[in-house]
């Protein structure tokens, strides 16, 4: 890698306090519905992303597959249930709670890998794996004796993280073959029309949303979206990807930082304990796993959008 910039952590810093602050949008969009929170996350991104995509990407767009075509569709389902289930499980839990479980994807990803492309756990991402789920269960453990609501929140951020492992583990191929701009622009609009027929039987409305609501649902398509993944990616040319990723362990105590002295969350002695042996166990695992295998996807096709 090249000599990166003097500047380059301060741009790290920027990056997770964009990403961080997703959880924080949505926690103050108050009563609007978490499918219409995320049709409008990624709708507004669709709609800022299409003329730079039509203008530079429009040549290799007419040159993609019918099958790389229906795998980025697929991706974009499971997008839209990720945005689903997790923006919904913040009506019920904790944002930090919430927030460190949703980050056990690149667990979830890797057993995924293991089931359907037969790759081997070495012994230190067995060891992390049972490290982190261990830190999963005290989370719940303590949220099951705050309340059923709290443990069904914890709920839906898991399968807020299974859901964004289908899409990167149908992205994994698919994304060698299209640019970054195309393949991410074809999933945001998959997933933005998921999420439009998704919404269209419910009682939620597109329309009749407060002038603040709008705003934050503009901010959630530029700062987590754009800002923060776009640095992100912009930080590869000059930081490893087992770098970025233990960056991003850091997303779920921005976001705590912030519900705190936003909302007034303070976490129990189960929520620490938890969220600590959870952070650390995907520590050890990022660092088990990295060194063995060499990435194929930018950070913008692995995390959520």
């Amino acid at each position: 890698m090249n000599r990166p910039p003097a500047a380059i952590y301060a741009v790290l810093a920027v990056a997770i306090l964009s990403i961080s602050a997703s959880a924080i949008f949505v926690r103050l969009a108050g009563d609007a519905p978490a499918a219409i929170i995320a049709f409008y996350r990624l709708g507004i991104a669709v709609v800022l992303m299409t003329p730079w995509v039509l203008l530079k990407h429009r040549d290799h767009l007419k040159s993609i597959t019918k099958k790389d075509a229906g795998f980025s569709i697929m991706a974009g389902i499971f997008l839209a249930a990720h945005f689903i289930l997790w923006f919904e499980s913040l009506k019920y839990t904790s944002v930090a709670s919430s927030v460190v479980l949703v980050s056990l994807q690149p667990i979830f990803a890797f057993l995924g890998t293991y089931f359907f492309f037969r790759e081997r756990f070495s012994a230190g991402a067995v060891l992390s794996m049972m490290i982190a789920i261990t830190g999963s269960i005290v989370l719940g453990w303590g949220d099951f004796q705050a309340g059923g609501e709290a443990l069904y929140g914890d709920i839906l951020a898991l399968l807020g993280g299974a859901m964004v492992t289908g899409y990167f583990l149908i992205g994994q191929s698919v994304r060698k073959r299209l640019t970054l701009s195309s393949y991410t622009w074809l999933v945001y609009g998959m997933a933005t029309v998921t999420l439009f027929l998704y919404n269209l039987p419910s009682p939620a409305s597109f329309l009749g949303h407060s002038g603040e609501q709008w705003l934050i649902f503009l901010a959630l398509a530029l700062i987590p979206t754009f800002l923060g993944h776009s640095l992100l990616n912009w930080s590869l040319k000059w930081v490893s990807t087992s770098q970025i990723s233990m960056a991003v362990l850091l997303e779920p105590v921005g976001a705590s930082i912030m519900a705190y002295f936003l909302f007034d969350e303070i976490l129990s002695w189960t929520q620490l304990l938890g969220g600590a042996v959870v952070l650390f166990g995907l520590m050890i695992f990022i660092l088990s796993t990295t060194r063995k295998r060499k990435p194929t996807l930018s950070y913008s096709a692995r995390r959520r959008g």
